[in-house]
Order: structure tokens, then sequence, then C-alpha cells
């Protein structure tokens, strides 16, 4: 039987029912965002049937702009960025689209007056309930304003419909300010209202581990501290700061990656399991995670920042020489630190967590190294050493699970060889275009929560790193500390120094040039 033969009919999201009617205002539409990500997911959904037949889309922001010209705009976006699209279908979506030209900092009786006659006008005409979603696809300095001018002009209440608004990562920039902005919004809205979105969650490979997990019997019994050694988590870039330096500048890769990006792989690796998959029981599995994590000590982390290089066959630049970046920056652009989970399962298991620019190969991966099995059975063998079994669940740029182990290899002589057993998404199943903004923009609008932070999910996070924020803060780095096209820098290595552990290679068909 083929593959195609055993594997179950897979058509993504189109296999749900369409969302609720409503009005989307994303704020920030003429950013960056907006064009790359949130107009081509929407426009998937719409061509899935997801999203809703009554529904309007207005965008907001500060250029001067009237509905035509938003329209063009977004077309000409997403054939940039995602591709060309069928003329009929992008009309139809398109007659959606709308605009509302303001400044985010001006008076409520102003654009945010306008915004919200716009938004009744859309429902009127298109026979909407009172469901409003806002996306504040905007820079986080303005998320307290914006929320704060949107309820004084009564956008944050609705009558028999629901409010809801979709608040971009990083969450805060340390725990002080986190819990800041959680407080000012809560005194506006209730928690179910808030969707903290990271669309790194919307990824069906992110989605796969707890489905690996607790659908597959095979693998609860070794899921644990008698059997796992220790677990590795990598989020590599090939790509540089780019354009974003401003940016970078205030945020660094501790702050722009770990409470979001890999806190949420490593907690989807360690939770309990659920008592459903609903959001209440799978948040707070979760949650749990989060409070068993000692904070981590400083002394236990790792910092770095990228120089000249060479990446992928192409000569880049340090950073201190990027767009927007200071001279003598000491701001990190890779970051490693090694903790552990204080729980009955995970108690003495290692979570050693990196993330990097410029490194040598793009790869997401979560890799969990198995104890090994005692060598006296081999001792009088030509076997050498027994290697580690390792778990790959490969999450990006390509997307599969793999399992390295021993076989005997062929011959009359006892010998051992490492093979490999690989599963790949795009064998099994029909490709399909997902950034991850499709399904979370989708949850969203259904009222799902279950791939959200909560308030005290993101608090916890920040403690965690606010040890090693406070010591970065008060003593100066010598940067830079790797070279473009490397693994990251050699200070990372000691926090594996323990028995045979080591990072594994991040590009496996190159040598580590440090």
């Amino acid at each position: 039987m083929s593959q195609a033969e055993l594997a179950p009919s897979c058509s993504g999201l189109g296999s749900g029912r369409a969302a609720d009617p409503c009005v989307v205002v994303i704020c920030g539409a003429a950013g960056d965002l907006t064009r790359r990500e949130l107009i081509p997911s929407l426009f998937e959904l719409f061509q899935d049937k997801l999203l809703p037949e009554a529904c309007a889309i207005i965008g907001f922001s500060r250029a001067d702009w009237d509905d035509d010209t938003f329209r063009r705009q977004m077309r000409a976006a997403h054939e940039e960025f995602a591709g060309p699209v069928d003329a009929a279908q992008w009309d139809r979506f398109a007659a959606c689209l709308g605009f509302v030209p303001g400044d985010f900092t001006a008076p409520v009786d102003g654009p945010y007056a306008a915004l919200s006659k716009r938004v009744a006008a859309e429902r009127q005409r298109r026979s909407i309930p009172d469901n409003v979603l806002f996306h504040l696809a905007t820079p986080p300095v303005v998320y307290e304003e914006i929320v704060g001018k949107l309820a004084g002009v009564g956008l944050d209440k609705s009558t028999g419909g629901w409010r809801r608004v979709v608040i971009e990562k990083p969450f805060g920039h340390s725990l002080a300010s986190a819990r800041a902005l959680n407080s000012y919004i809560l005194r506006t809205l209730h928690e179910d209202q808030i969707f903290r979105i990271d669309h790194f969650l919307g990824k069906d490979t992110v989605q796969s581990i707890m489905a690996f997990r607790f659908a597959n019997g095979l693998f609860e019994p070794i899921w644990n501290r008698d059997r796992i050694d220790h677990v590795q988590l990598t989020v590599a870039e090939t790509l540089g700061v780019e354009q974003r330096g401003n940016f970078y500048e205030t945020t660094g890769a501790l702050r722009d990656m770990v409470p979001n990006h890999l806190f949420t792989l490593m907690s989807m690796v360690a939770m309990e399991p659920p008592t459903g998959f609903d959001a209440a029981a799978v948040r707070s599995k979760k949650a749990e995670v989060f409070a068993a994590i000692p904070a981590v000590e400083p002394a236990r982390a790792v910092r770095g920042q990228y120089g000249a290089g060479t990446v992928r066959g192409r000569s880049v630049k340090a950073y201190r020489n990027e767009a927007n970046v200071e001279s003598n920056s000491n701001i990190e652009t890779y970051v490693a630190m090694a903790l552990e989970i204080d729980n009955w399962r995970w108690a003495g298991v290692p979570f050693f967590l990196r993330t990097g620019k410029h490194l040598s190969q793009r790869t997401t991966e979560i890799a969990i190294r198995f104890k090994q099995a005692p060598y006296a059975a081999f001792q009088d063998t030509s076997v050498n050493s027994l290697r580690p079994n390792w778990l790959v669940l490969q999450i990006a740029p390509d997307e599969g699970i793999s399992l390295q182990f021993e076989v005997k290899a062929r011959g009359p002589v006892m010998d051992l060889a490492a093979v490999k057993m690989a599963f790949n998404y795009d064998d099994w199943f029909p490709k399909q275009a997902n950034v991850g903004y499709e399904t979370l923009l989708y949850d969203v609008m259904i009222g799902d929560a279950t791939l959200f932070m909560r308030a005290d999910m993101v608090e916890q996070a920040w403690r965690i790193v606010q040890p090693v924020l406070d010591e970065w803060a008060a003593n100066v780095a010598d940067f830079p500390n790797y070279s473009s096209g490397s693994d990251g820098p050699d200070a990372a290595d000691e926090l594996l120094c323990e028995g045979s552990r080591g990072w594994r290679p991040i590009d496996p068909l190159s040598a580590m040039k440090r």
C-alpha cells in the first residue's frame, strides 16, 4: 500500500466550520506584519471558506490611504510575499477590505471616533452581529494607549456579541513591565478577551508535538527522568537583523525568542497529559511547567553577538555594522541557557535552549537524548562505544520526526552502526502554505484560546529569565564573540560539559566554524 493510500485525507483548516461573522480591525495596517502575514493569512482563510460570509476587515493606521488604496496595497503585498492571486477570488475578498486613517496617539474624539463609526456602519451594511476582533500589529509601546482609547469610544463593549484583542509578542520587556501591561489591559478587558499571539504556535508541526506525545502509548513510559538524559531546543536563523535594527537594539535575542518561542516549545515537551484538549486544560498544564522552573542562574546563560563572516556562501557584516545599530552595541544576537524543571517527571533532567542569528543553518528542532544502555554486554567485542539514541522533532524548515538508534552492521564481526528512521510531513500530507497566522486568526474568531498565553504564563516566563536580564544589564559584554556562519560562541559549549554531552551541530553537513 502506498503512503498516499495510508495517509488520511488532509485538507488542513479547510475541514472546519466558518468562523463567527465579525469585523476585523487591524491596528498598524500599513506595517510589515500586515503586508507579509496578516492579509495573506486572511485571504487563505477566505479561500478555504473559513472566513465568515458576513465579514469586514478594516485597516487602521497613520497612512494617508482610502479604501481603494488599501486594497491595491494589500494585493501588491500578497503578490510580493505570498505569490500571485486568482483575480476573481481576490476581488471578492477585497470587497471586505476598508480603511480608516489615524494616529494611535490622537485623542479619542478624532480617528478612534471615526473608527467606531466605520465599525458600526460595516456591521449594519453587512448584517454582522456585535463581534469585533482588534489585532494590534503595532509596536508594543502603544498597546496600552490603543486599548485605553478603544475603550474611550466604547469599542471594548458589545451587545450580545464579543470583543477580542490580539496582542503581538513581546508581551513586555521584563517581569515588571509584563505585570504592568497585564494589569493595565485587565482593567479594561477580561482574560478571555485577550489573545497573546505567537505565530510560531500556529505551525502544524508545533501542534503535532502534543499529538505525538499523547496519541502514542509507545512513548509515554519513557518520557521522563528515568530514560531521558537531557533535551536540546534550538531555533537557529541564517538571517541577521536585516532592517529591524531599531527593534533589536531595544529587544535582543533573549527577549525576542526565549520567553515565548522557546519556552512554549519546552512546555509542550514537558507538560503533563491534560484532561482534554480544551483551552483551560491545556493551558493549565503548560502553566504548571512554567511554575516549576526555577529562575535561571546568570552563570548558566551565555550571550553572543555576531561578527562578520560567511553565511551559506554569502559574505555578511557584523551586527554593529547593521543599519540603525550602535557601533558599540552590547545587544545579544545569540543566547543559550540551561534550566531544569523541579517536578516528579523531570527532576535532574537539564533542558538546554539556544537561539541566534547569522548561524550556519536555519533550523528549529527539539532533540531528546535518551540515557545510554550499559556497555558491559559489548566489552569483549570490537564495539568501542555506544552512541546515544536521539529522538528529534524537526519543526522548520523541514518538518518531521526522526529516531536514531544502534543496529549491528553487516559482516561476521560484532560491530554497531547508528541508523535513523525518519518521518517527513511532505511525504505523507499535501503541502500547504501556512505561516501560522491562519490557524491562530481562525482560533481567535471562534474563541479558542488553547494556543495563546495566559497572563500568569507570561509573568512566569519573565520571572524565569529576569536574573539573566539584570546581570547582563549590569555588566558590559565583549562583543562580537562569534563569526557569522558559525554555530555560536564557544562559551555555549561549557553549558553541556558534563559527561559526554554536547550541542548537536546546527548544520550537520558542514564543519562548525567558530
